[in-house]
């Protein structure tokens, strides 16, 4: 308070400062809230990609032990476009080394988003290669590759 002679006056009320202070503060927490919402969506579509990798490398293993538990069989196949996904699969039986490629295939195309593959020998070398595309889009070009290279023996 300031006081003169006779009289105390109180000091002039500081009006205004506090709106100001809660405005900025609010603007501050939407850019972290949307910079929290961006990292989130990184962060999911990342671990979505990572999902997709390690499905093609679980394919690619369990085609190649398919392999090695029928090695009188013959794998080998090109890549023949997007098979489709029959969820009512069922192999025919004639033969089992085709029953399992067909099958695999199958597993391909229901398991990554256009999903296909190869598989070329050079003796007992093999080659399995996995392609398929990293969005559900099936007109964006996000191809991704998987190669994975063992002995049958």
């Amino acid at each position: 308070m300031e006081c003169r002679r006779t009289t105390c006056f109180p000091p002039p009320p500081q009006q205004g400062y506090t709106l100001i202070e809660a405005m900025v503060a609010v603007l501050v927490l939407a850019i972290g809230l949307l910079g929290l919402a961006g990292l989130q969506a990184t962060a999911m579509r990342f671990n979505h990609d990572a999902q997709l990798r390690s499905q093609a490398t679980f394919l690619a293993y369990d085609i190649t032990d398919r392999m090695r538990a029928n090695l009188t069989g013959a794998y080998e196949s090109g890549f023949s476009g997007n098979p489709n996904c029959d969820t009512d699969f069922t192999p025919s039986g004639a033969d089992p080394a085709s029953d399992d490629l067909e099958e695999w295939r199958n597993l391909l195309a229901c398991l990554l988003p256009r999903g296909d593959g190869a598989i070329t020998r050079a003796g007992d070398t093999v080659t399995v290669r996995i392609r398929w595309n990293e969005r559900e889009d099936q007109n964006a070009d996000f191809l991704q590759q998987f190669d994975f290279s063992t002995r049958l023996f």
